[in-house]
C-alpha cells in the first residue's frame, strides 16, 4: 500500500500541470492533499468525481485559502472532518479518515507568518493534534500522520538552518514540539530510513531559481506510532515530480 501526500498549492492550479495524469500514472491508495485553496463547488467533475477514488474536501470557510482533501480507492470506515475545535476547524486543516488498519491524520499545520504573529496558534494547533494522536493509539489504533508540517525539524531539514533560526519554520520552539511528537512515541518515517540524508526537501521558494539550485526545506512528511513500525517498507520524497512549490512524498506498508 502506497500513501501519497501532497501541497498543491491550489487544486485548480496543478489540475492544469497535469495532476490528473500524475494521479492515474501514480495509483496510490491514498492520496492527502493540502492547500487546495478550494470549495467543492468551485471544482471540475474531473477532479470531483471522474477520477475512480472515493474524495473528500474539507474547505476553509474563507475562499482560495488553506483547505486539504483526501482521496481513497477503498472507502474508509469513517471521515472526521477537522478535530472539532472551530478555531481550527474554520481553517480546514484536517482530514481524518478511519481505515481497516490504521487511523490517518491528513493535515495542513499553520504557517507562524513573517511576522510571527501566528505561532503561538500553531503551536496550540500541535498539541491539539497529538492529543488526539494518542487518544487512538490508547484505544489500540495505529497512526498515521502526513501532511505539510510547516516545520524542519533539524538542521538537516534545510539548506541554511543558521540564517532561518529566526525565522517560522525553523523556530527552536517549533522544533521542540517536533520533538515532542517523537518524544511521545511517534517516528519520522522518511528519517527512519534516511537518517543521515542530506538535501531531501519537500518545498523550495519561487524566487532565485531555489528549486533548480535545491535550496530548500523538509516540510513534508509522514509520522508513524511504533507499533506501526514493522509494517513500514520506504518513504520517498518525489522531487522530481512539478506543478506545486511543493512536492509529493510517500509512505509504503507491507
Amino acid at each position: 500500500m502506497k500513501i501519497f501526500t501532497w501541497n498543491v498549492n491550489g487544486i485548480r492550479a496543478v489540475e492544469k500541470k497535469g495532476f490528473l495524469d500524475w494521479l492515474q500514472n501514480t495509483q496510490p491508495e491514498i492520496l492527502c492533499l493540502q492547500e487546495t485553496k478550494a470549495q467543492p463547488d468551485q471544482l471540475s467533475e474531473a477532479l470531483l468525481t471522474d477520477h475512480g477514488y472515493h474524495a473528500y474536501w474539507h474547505s476553509a470557510e474563507k475562499k482560495g485559502y488553506s483547505s486539504v482533501a483526501t482521496f481513497c480507492k477503498t472507502e474508509p470506515i469513517n471521515v472526521q472532518k477537522g478535530l472539532g475545535i472551530e478555531i481550527y476547524d474554520r481553517e480546514g486543516r484536517v482530514l481524518i479518515t478511519e481505515h481497516p488498519d490504521f487511523v490517518l491524520f491528513n493535515i495542513y499545520f499553520p504557517n507562524g507568518q513573517h511576522s510571527l504573529a501566528r505561532v503561538p496558534y500553531k503551536l496550540d494547533f500541535y498539541r491539539e493534534v497529538l492529543a488526539q494522536m494518542n487518544a487512538y493509539v490508547a484505544a489500540g489504533k495505529n497512526v498515521i500522520v502526513g501532511g505539510d508540517w510547516n516545520t524542519a525539524h533539524r538542521e538537516i531539514d534545510l539548506k541554511n538552518p543558521k540564517a532561518n533560526r529566526k525565522n517560522t519554520g525553523f523556530l527552536p520552539e517549533e522544533c521542540a514540539m517536533i520533538d515532542h511528537y517523537i518524544e511521545q512515541g511517534y517516528v519520522d518515517a522518511f528519517r527512519h530510513f534516511y537518517p543521515d540524508a542530506e538535501g531531501a526537501y519537500s518545498w523550495w521558494s519561487y524566487r532565485q531559481q531555489a528549486r533548480e539550485r535545491n535550496i530548500g526545506w523538509r516540510l513534508d512528511y509522514f509520522m508513524v506510532n511504533q507499533a506501526l513500525l514493522p509494517r513500514l517498507k520506504g518513504s520517498e520524497i518525489h522531487n522530481d515530480v512539478m506543478g506545486s512549490d511543493h512536492c509529493p512524498v510517500s509512505l509504503e506498508l507491507i
